[in-house]
């Protein structure tokens, strides 16, 4: 019988910022397709309930703490997953957030806990991984569509996420010849905690719904099988590439 491509049973997947959200809904994806998963993230608290979730699911998913915007700390978590001999498959660099805020307005302390996290924190977790990686591994960085447009009141937040494109091209170029592909996707428009001051905006709402093709707004588990695509043999000559998942958004303007 031919092998499924897609197929991730028995990798070892780690999704960072694995708790909530974004993150959840790909984490519960990956161990329903047989995935080994470990969550991770600053807060046990939500980690335990994701993990609980995929128990009661008839599924298995381990959790570790880190903040990926400590650098020291990334070194720790991922030093203790090494001497438990665990040999990561891929990464996926989910971890991040957002605060909306006019650019004349924003402030160092700003700037730095949103890029610390969704820049600095998702290329040292990438690094450590990648130290212990063998061919044929992937990482997959969670980007946005501010990787490709200006989004007002969210500058810090845009400069991080373009920059997170740029270094999966960089990584893309310099791995790739190891065997180890670094992809991205950007999500559009997902309810989920960090965007929900969003949606609590009824003009925006209206506004973004009529720009969206598909007409709706993405549900989080739509993103489970892009990350699985990205992960798995199916995507083995795919590298350095970002793929949006915007129910049209970017080819409609």
């Amino acid at each position: 019988m031919m092998k499924n491509p897609f197929c991730v049973r028995g990798r070892t997947i780690v999704v960072t910022g694995g708790g909530r959200g974004i993150g959840r809904a790909v984490a519960l994806h990956l161990a329903g397709q047989g995935a080994r998963v470990f969550i991770c993230g600053r807060s046990v608290v939500p980690l335990r309930e994701t993990c609980e979730m995929a128990r009661g699911d008839g599924l298995h998913m381990d959790h570790f703490t880190v903040d990926v915007a400590d650098t020291d700390d990334i070194e720790r978590a991922f030093h203790d997953l090494h001497a438990q001999d665990i040999r990561i498959d891929a990464l996926v660099n989910n971890a991040g957030m957002e605060e909306l805020r006019p650019a004349i307005d924003a402030d160092e302390a700003l700037w730095d806990r949103i890029v610390d996290t969704n820049l600095r924190g998702a290329f040292f977790c990438a690094l450590h991984v990648a130290r212990g990686m063998q061919a044929g591994g992937a990482i997959v960085n969670l980007c946005s569509l501010a990787s490709a447009v200006g989004i007002p009141g969210a500058v810090p937040y845009g400069a991080s996420k373009s920059g997170l494109l740029g270094v999966t091209r960089g990584l893309a170029t310099e791995w790739g010849p190891k065997g180890i592909r670094v992809n991205a996707v950007g999500p559009g428009y997902f309810r989920t905690e960090m965007t929900e001051p969003f949606f609590h905006d009824e003009k925006w709402r209206e506004t973004m719904m009529a720009r969206i093709p598909l007409g709706r707004f993405g549900e989080p588990a739509e993103l489970g099988g892009i990350v699985q695509f990205l992960c798995s043999d199916a995507a083995a000559y795919v590298n350095g590439q970002i793929l949006y998942v915007d129910g049209g958004f970017l080819a409609a303007i």
